[in-house]
């Protein structure tokens, strides 16, 4: 399934797993909560990966963070 959300007044895409135990909003909103919070409180590195964010693959309970660089991608928990 895919999805968009807005970050930094861009879209960017979301893919999830069907077999998600969680419902998808409860989801969107904890992804959407901890990039907001990273954003503002996070380190360098994990700044750079999320202003050149491109997009966001959801398994399980980690958010896989796509960048234009694949050295700058991570992985962050959501639960």
């Amino acid at each position: 399934m895919r999805t968009l959300i807005m970050f930094q007044n861009r879209p960017v895409p979301v893919y999830f797993t069907t077999d998600s135990k969680q419902p998808v909003q409860k989801v969107l909103k904890l992804l959407t909560s901890a990039l907001d919070n990273k954003i503002r409180n996070g380190k360098k590195a994990l700044k750079k990966c999320l202003n050149s964010l491109i997009s966001i693959e959801i398994e399980g309970s980690e958010a896989i963070l796509h960048s234009k660089s694949e050295n700058d991608s991570l992985a962050l928990s959501l639960f």
